[in-house]
Parts: C-alpha cells; sequence; structure tokens
C-alpha cells in the first residue's frame, strides 16, 4: 500500500527556508584545498565491449573484526555491481539479472547502501541494498562475513514480486520514472528502512525492509512530494530548468543514524534536510543552495541545455555547490559531531558542512591523482566511512570519477571508474575532526 503524504507541510517550509541567507561561509570562497589520492578502481566502459557497465554509486561495508576484508560495492547501471577490495582490486563482478518477478527484464542497477544486521533465515546477515531503475524495485545482496576473503562477496537474496516503487504497473515503469536514489536508515535494533528518490520528478518515499520467505523485500511505501517551484526573496517564482516533461530530481541520499535526519541532493536546487520518518514533523529545510540558484533559464531543444535568459543575471545562491549537486554521504563523529559531504558536480569539488546544529557550512576541497591516478572529475555518488579501512587508518572517502582518464584509458570511449581517499589527508588539508571510534551501523554504536 502506497501512503502520499500532504504537501501543505512542503510548501510552508520551503517559504520559510527561502526566506533566509545562504548557508555558506566565507572560507567557502577561498580556493578549495587540495587532497590527493594514488588509488583507483579498474576502468569501466559504458559500451558492448565494456559491458556497458557505467560507474555511479559506491557504498562502503567494514569487516567487525579485520578492517582488510572491508570491501567497496558499486554499481555500474546496465553492468550490474562490482565488488573491490581495499586496494581497489576487483573480487566480484555481478551482472544486472533479470529480477524476481513475473514481469522481470534486466536490471539496472543506479545506487548501493549497506544495511547491518538483517535478520533472514534464522541468522543475522549484512546488505547491500540497491536501487533497479528497469524493475522499479529495490534488490537484496548478502554480504559474505569474509568479505574481501570471500569466492563470492555477494548474493543475491531479493523475494520474489516487490511491489514496483513509484509506479502503479511495468507499461508505466517502461516510460523510466523509477527509484533513482537510495539510502538505509536502520533507527533501532530490528528495524530496517530504505529512503529511494524517482528519476525526473521531485519524490521521496520510505520503505520498510523485511524478511519474506526466506528472502528480503519490502512493505509499506510511504511518499512524500518535495518542491518543484520556489519563492525567491523579490517575490517571483523560480523553477529550476529542466527537459519537458522532467521535475527538479533529487538522486544523493543519506540519513543520519542517531537522529533520523534524511539529508537529499536536489540535483539543480541544492541540500535538504528532512526528519524521518515522513510526515509532518518531516518539514524540508533547505541547508544550502547551488550557484545559479534563482537565475532563470529556458531550455534550448537543439542543444537539450538549459540557457539563462540574462546572462548576467545574478541569483541568490550559496558559494559551495555547482549544479548538479550530486552524492551524499555522512563522516560519523562522538555524538552529534561529524559532517555531511556532498558532490559538487559541475565544478569538481566536494562540500563539506556540519553534522550538527544548522550544518554550518565549513568550505570544500578537491582531489588530484598522483602516481599514474588522475583527477577526480564529475563525481556522482561518494561513500564515506570513519572506521579504520585496509591501510586507511583514519577512515576513507571513495568517489565516483567520470570521465577516467590516463595514459591508458580509451578516451574515445565512455570511462567511469571510483578513487579511494584518505579521510587522514582530507582533514589535515581542511583542518576537520577524526574520530575512528564513532559508527554509522549498528555494531559501532
Amino acid at each position: 500500500m502506497t501512503h502520499t503524504l500532504s504537501a501543505a507541510v512542503t510548501v510552508a517550509a520551503v517559504a520559510a527556508a527561502l526566506l533566509a541567507p545562504a548557508h555558506a561561509s566565507a572560507a567557502a570562497i577561498a580556493q578549495p584545498p587540495v587532497v590527493t589520492t594514488d588509488n583507483e578502481t579498474p576502468v569501466l566502459y559504458d559500451d558492448e565491449a565494456g559491458g556497458n557497465a557505467s560507474g555511479d554509486d559506491p557504498a562502503i561495508w567494514v569487516h567487525p573484526t579485520d578492517s582488510r576484508k572491508s570491501v567497496v560495492i558499486v554499481t555500474a547501471k546496465e553492468g550490474g555491481l562490482r565488488v573491490y577490495g581495499m586496494s581497489s582490486r576487483e573480487l566480484q563482478s555481478l551482472p544486472a539479472t533479470e529480477a524476481p518477478r513475473t514481469d522481470t527484464v534486466a536490471g539496472r542497477y543506479n545506487n548501493v547502501d549497506i544495511a547491518y544486521g538483517l535478520h533472514l533465515a534464522g541468522r543475522r546477515v549484512d546488505v547491500a541494498v540497491v536501487s533497479d531503475r528497469y524493475n522499479d524495485q529495490l534488490r537484496f545482496f548478502v554480504i559474505d562475513p569474509a568479505g574481501a576473503a570471500a569466492r563470492t562477496p555477494l548474493t543475491e537474496v531479493t523475494a520474489a514480486d516487490q511491489s514496483f516503487l513509484f509506479n502503479p504497473d511495468r507499461e508505466a515503469v517502461e516510460g523510466e520514472q523509477t527509484v533513482y536514489g537510495l539510502a538505509v536508515w536502520q533507527p533501532r535494533p530490528g528495524e530496517t528502512y530504505g529512503v529511494v528518490t524517482q528519476e525526473g520528478t521531485t519524490r521521496i518515499a520510505t520503505v520498510r525492509i523485511v524478511e519474506i520467505d526466506g528472502k528480503l523485500g519490502y512493505t509499506d511505501i510511504r511518499q512524500l512530494v518535495m518542491p518543484s517551484s520556489f519563492r525567491l526573496p523579490n517575490g517571483m517564482a523560480w523553477v529550476p530548468c529542466e527537459e519537458p516533461g522532467v521535475l527538479p530530481q533529487l538522486e544523493g541520499v543519506a540519513v543520519d543514524q542517531a537522529s533520523g535526519v534524511l539529508y537529499a541532493a536536489q540535483e539543480d536546487v541544492g541540500l535538504w534536510r528532512l526528519q524521518l520518518p515522513l510526515g509532518p514533523r518531516s518539514r524540508p529545510t533547505l541547508v544550502d543552495r547551488v550557484k545559479d540558484f534563482g537565475i532563470h533559464d529556458v531550455y534550448d531543444s537543439e542543444t537539450e541545455e538549459c540557457k539563462p535568459v540574462d546572462p548576467n543575471a545574478k541569483g541568490y545562491g550559496g558559494n559551495l555547490l555547482t549544479a548538479d549537486a550530486e552524492g551524499v554521504d555522512i563522516y560519523y563523529g562522538r555524538g552529534s559531531v561529524g559532517y555531511v559531504l556532498v558532490s559538487s558536480q559541475g565544478d569538481d569539488t566536494f562540500a563539506v558542512y556540519q553534522r550538527q546544529g544548522t550544518n554550518r557550512a565549513v568550505g570544500s576541497f578537491r582531489v588530484t591523482g598522483v602516481g599514474g591516478v588522475d583527477d577526480i572529475n564529475g563525481s556522482d555518488g561518494l561513500a564515506v566511512t570513519n572506521r579504520p579501512v585496509g591501510k586507511y587508518r583514519q577512515g576513507l572517502l571513495v568517489t565516483h570519477d567520470e570521465p577516467e582518464t590516463g595514459p591508458d584509458v580509451d578516451e574515445e570511449r565512455d570511462a567511469t571508474n571510483f578513487s579511494y581517499v584518505s579521510w587522514g589527508d582530507i582533514a589535515r588539508a581542511m583542518s576537520l575532526t577524526v574520530d575512528s571510534r564513532a559508527g554509522n551501523d549498528p555494531r559501532f554504536r
């Protein structure tokens, strides 16, 4: 059963949020510091020869006792999933198989997150949860406790014939406004939820993840419609420019497991926060806006791009995010200390906000490659952990890179991959906190 929540609460919250000044600090205006990386995964190619593999979103699974056995799981869209070890070596490649349903088609895996300690067939398991766009549903993969030492770290355990998340039937699913972004929320032992967004719309939904006949599925779909138009401080209405029939979508989402606060990146708008569960208390607040927020554009059907009506117009945006605002994740410290990270895809940087309070902007950084590794360009998804994993004793950031470049890359093909960045290096470059004792999963709370 699907419950669509009233949008009236949202409208009131948006009006109040947009009257406040943009949430950026003076430090954000300075040139972002540079962090280096020398560790990246093998190249994925989005063509027939490469299995139509286009990297998009990563998740980090932390081994409970031996950090060297931790793994990184990434989506490759029509190319399925890839599993990498801490040295970025590929451990497993899983195709985007048909979903277990009567009206099935081959999958397209968009986003991934980790659920820890789920009950399944009389045991506790850790699970990679994946959004499948072509089937408008979630897919579930049990993680072998041996992690990087396992022959096959992931095994699918998706229950049969799960409900479409946003569409009434297969014909509607073919319109491709299907499940997109994904985060896991585990508010208390025994309760696990998926938080998802819809491609091409402003809908956010939650589902409760449950065991069904020895497999994993979901129930209790609840939806909330986020804003698609905005009242500016000058009294005018502003609608972000999109191609016809498309609304300003959200993709990157992350949930603060301690507070139940959802952070969601609306690509052409900015970073939102709202309280879970979805309902009257959610009341979205716009934490920060993209730089061109409020600038009126018009869609050019020939170039398929948006162009400003007035090239000299001044908007009401912040200083950190250049559209698209993409991946989101949380670096945890003790209590409410920590940081919210957002991919600023339009200028190849990463924005950092405080986790506590009103999420004050801290600044941003960029990542350059050394030792034969290329710079990070156009990052989409990202994942961060404060836990020691492999040689990254102060935590790890994993980020998507597109296009992947370098002397061994065929730049005539659409090349993507993922880079590993030491949190210790980021912390030193930006004077941030390092705390490897807190955690974002039930095992370390």
